[in-house]
């Protein structure tokens, strides 16, 4: 079991950064591979980057690939998101996510998540 605790969301201005962290509990951080997902008010939730246990793959979705970086730091239990150019179709609840098994190296679909987080909000503005 691991809990996921999400910081670092807030209002920003349109081409600015916000960096999010996601905190996490319990033993084997190392062993799940995490993620990042959003969701806009009326929208399904969709995948935004993901990250290998051994933080050596990474993927991004077409819309944030080249602004958002995602890393880890397995010594602390932590996972990041940095988030630069910000756009205003940025704005969403974001989501820290973590799959235990072993059948992929990455997230791409919310249907391998076993833990999320509660969220944090980023708002941009135009």
């Amino acid at each position: 079991q691991v809990q996921l605790v999400e910081s670092g969301g807030g209002l920003v201005q349109a081409g600015g950064s916000l960096r999010l962290s996601c905190a996490a509990s319990g033993r084997a951080f190392s062993s799940y591979a995490m993620a990042w997902f959003r969701q806009a008010p009326g929208k399904e939730r969709e995948f935004v980057a993901t990250i290998s246990r051994s933080d050596s793959s990474t993927y991004y979705a077409a819309s944030v690939k080249g602004r958002f970086t995602i890393s880890r730091d397995n010594a602390k239990n932590m996972a990041y998101l940095q988030m630069n150019s910000l756009k205003p179709e940025d704005t969403a609840v974001y989501f820290c996510a973590a799959d235990r098994s072993f059948q992929s190296s990455v997230i791409l679909s919310t249907t391998q998540v076993d833990y999320w987080g509660q969220g944090t909000q980023v708002t941009v503005s135009s």
